[in-house]
């Protein structure tokens, strides 16, 4: 609580201040125990395909020799691919595609046709679920969604940087040259995404592929002779639906390990920009201390926090960027943390020292990288380091002055 020189605070904001705090751990509760035990008691154990791949691979010989770790550091994967030929690492690539397709450090393109072999293997299965009547008809018709979304993924000219068919399923997809970019963007959505998620059709930048799709075409506008590139991460288990997972850091723990790996694996590069939607930015919050020096920039949307409780809570030194519509939902959750629950404060609240941006134009919570709105240029100038150039928000009119 604030206290001022010279004044002590009265009994009746006291009570106003304990009164604020207990209705906002009802309105977590209560959310709670609508949503939060239904979806821990619903969640299934699923066969881990990947795990499986990389056991395998850890036991099998190349030419009499012993294969790297597969969680090797990016510097030993990329020395132990460098040391092969163009036909040995298709082979490698043909006979562990999973593997391969995941591993940071391999050549982008590599683990791009690795994943195109792997996705077809899932689509080979999910077109066998959609005739076995052992399962339901709710069953038959989610596997006739997944096995259509995994031809999709397999369209031409489409770069899957990574993909797990585990569970309800991860991917990630580069827009641009990642090999060449000089500047790369990280779009890390938050609540609900999965394979079936990836993309939309409808309200296409609602979904992962479709937000890093529209933040690379505005960057291309934004600054046309830069070597871009941006990739929609949705690598990382996301909370299902708005319950205990949602309000709690764990699945952002884990979350927080997988995109500092996919940032120490990136290609050399001058700046890596993340841009983090709803509960992406606990993800981004939670891996800020650790991220390495390349971060420049760290963007959140529609946050319910960062877990941290100002700006230098979160111990980076990357410039940090908040926004938020007015009529976004997401402004009612009680930002604070309590036993665990909650994230934290509040991102575009002037005392946590984020760089307000405008987010004009942006609908609701999903609306931040719809093409023409403040929100999304603002984002693709930070991604493309044109930082004097942003507008921002009424409540931070000097948020890039020192910038220009």
């Amino acid at each position: 609580m604030t206290s001022f020189p010279g004044l002590a605070p009265s009994s009746g904001f006291l009570q106003s201040t304990v009164w604020r705090t207990a209705l906002a751990l009802l309105v977590v509760f209560v959310m709670l125990a609508i949503t939060g035990w239904t979806a821990i008691r619903s969640t299934k154990e699923d066969a881990n395909p990947l795990a499986t791949a990389k056991n395998a691979w850890r036991h099998a010989t190349f030419h009499g020799r012993p294969l790297p770790d597969p969680d090797a550091a990016p510097a030993t994967v990329r020395a132990f691919f460098a040391s092969l030929d163009r036909a040995e690492r298709a082979q490698l690539a043909h006979r562990y595609p999973l593997v391969v397709g995941n591993m940071g450090g391999a050549p982008v393109t590599l683990r791009y046709r690795a994943n195109q072999m792997a996705i077809d293997d899932a689509r080979v299965i999910e077109k066998r679920r959609m005739d076995d009547h052992r399962l339901t008809p709710v069953g038959r018709q989610e596997a006739s969604r997944l096995m259509h979304r995994l031809e999709s993924l397999m369209s031409p000219g489409r770069q899957i940087l990574a993909f797990d068919p585990a569970g309800d399923g991860r991917a990630a997809e580069v827009f641009g040259n990642l090999a060449t970019a000089d500047r790369v963007s990280v779009v890390v959505p938050g609540v609900d995404t999965n394979l079936s998620t990836f993309e939309r059709t409808a309200k296409a930048t609602a979904a992962p592929v479709g937000m890093a799709k529209s933040l690379y075409e505005a960057e291309r506008a934004a600054r046309p002779g830069a070597r871009t590139a941006v990739i929609a991460w949705a690598d990382y288990t996301t909370p299902s639906g708005l319950g205990v997972e949602a309000a709690t850091g764990q699945l952002a723990r884990a979350g927080a390990v997988r995109l500092r790996s996919l940032v120490d694996a990136l290609p050399s590069t001058d700046s890596v920009s993340l841009f983090c939607h709803s509960y992406g930015s606990v993800v981004c919050g939670v891996a800020a201390r650790d991220l390495p020096a390349d971060v420049t920039d760290i963007a959140v949307a529609g946050s319910p926090g960062m877990r941290a409780g100002n700006l230098s809570g979160l111990g980076t030194r990357a410039r940090v960027w908040a926004m938020r519509d007015a009529d976004d939902w997401i402004q009612d959750v009680p930002y604070l943390e309590v036993g665990g629950l909650g994230h934290g404060a509040d991102p575009v609240d002037p005392s946590f020292g984020a760089r307000i941006l405008s987010a004009q134009g942006a609908a609701g919570h999903a609306g931040y990288f719809a093409p023409g709105t403040q929100s999304l240029r603002n984002f693709a100038l930070v991604g493309v380091g044109d930082l004097g150039s942003v507008d921002c928000a009424a409540s931070d009119p000097r948020c890039s002055a020192d910038l220009a």
